[in-house]
């Protein structure tokens, strides 16, 4: 932890591509521009991004979007990473484009990577302006970036529903602690991600066991006292954590943030600089958004 005193001014890492997902899934499918593709996500993350802008007038601000919506390193580990997931359609791809656009035109840095996901992106941030002594707000809707919070002062927060958590906030909600949340999910799996875990063990009891345990090699350092830790079905537990311990471990490559993608940033390149009036004035003319709209956009900012 670092006191108050020696901390400098707020980052804000902001998930891009949730707020790209959620404006397709929200705003009208009618909104296309002169060539008729749809830009209803670029509509509605346009809304997001202005009005974050507006309530924080940042002094650092970065965006990190999906750079392949459909493969990354993890599918390397284990091919099954994400399966699940519908493929995203091609008009959704043609607006993540805009959506970089818009945030560049905006004044904010973004970055993106065919290998690495958004999530290792902003962990990477995270971490080089943390090094800096800067506090770090991540922005997203993603229970697994609660993992990045490392000050006390950083704050996770789930922008649409208004939700922030701190250290204590993360405690309180899931059971463990920021630095445990990989371990935790390692230890349940993640519907969302297609990761497995270990069948037959949840969050709760996941939780349970990193209380008393601390992390994924602390419960397998001592595996013999898990049958004596108070948890019920503790004998169980301790026979499908010896079953499927191969499993635990891969799943916790997984759901473990990197903090090495190769940005090629400095802490200097998040600093916002201001939005260009005439970039957002031509990206709106060429998606055929109403002067009204424009207009709103740039009052907002």
């Amino acid at each position: 932890m670092t006191s108050k005193e020696t901390l400098k001014e707020r980052v804000y890492l902001v998930d891009a591509s949730i707020y790209i997902f959620r404006a397709w899934f929200s705003y009208q499918d009618e909104v296309t521009d002169s060539s008729g593709h749809l830009v209803n996500a670029v509509y509605g993350y346009a809304d997001f991004l202005t009005s974050l802008l507006r309530q924080l007038k940042p002094a650092y601000i970065a965006c990190a979007f999906d750079g392949s919506l459909a493969t990354c390193f993890r599918n390397e580990i284990y091919p099954d990473y994400k399966a699940n997931r519908e493929p995203a359609p091609a008009e959704l791809k043609y607006q993540f484009e805009l959506c970089r656009r818009l945030t560049r035109a905006l004044g904010i840095t973004e970055y993106s990577s065919d290998r690495f996901e958004a999530d290792d992106i902003l962990g990477t941030m995270a971490s080089m302006m943390r090094a800096e002594q800067h506090p770090v707000t991540v922005i997203t809707a993603d229970k697994d970036l609660t993992q990045l919070l490392q000050y006390e002062q950083d704050q996770w927060w789930d922008y649409a529903r208004n939700i922030k958590l701190d250290h204590e906030g993360v405690l309180q909600r899931f059971g463990v602690k920021p630095d445990q949340i990989a371990d935790m999910l390692a230890l349940a799996g993640d519907v969302v991600d297609n990761i497995p875990g270990i069948p037959g063990i949840g969050p709760k009891t996941a939780a349970g066991l990193l209380q008393r345990f601390e992390n994924l090699d602390g419960i397998y350092a001592r595996l013999d006292q898990v049958e004596e830790c108070g948890l019920r079905g503790a004998k169980r537990i301790k026979q499908l954590l010896t079953k499927h311990e191969g499993d635990a471990r891969l799943a916790r490559q997984l759901t473990v943030v990197s903090e090495q993608v190769p940005l090629q940033s400095e802490p200097s390149h998040l600093s916002w600089q201001g939005v260009e009036k005439e970039q957002i004035e031509e990206i709106s003319e060429d998606l055929g958004f109403s002067s009204f709209r424009r207009r709103y956009w740039l009052d907002m900012v």
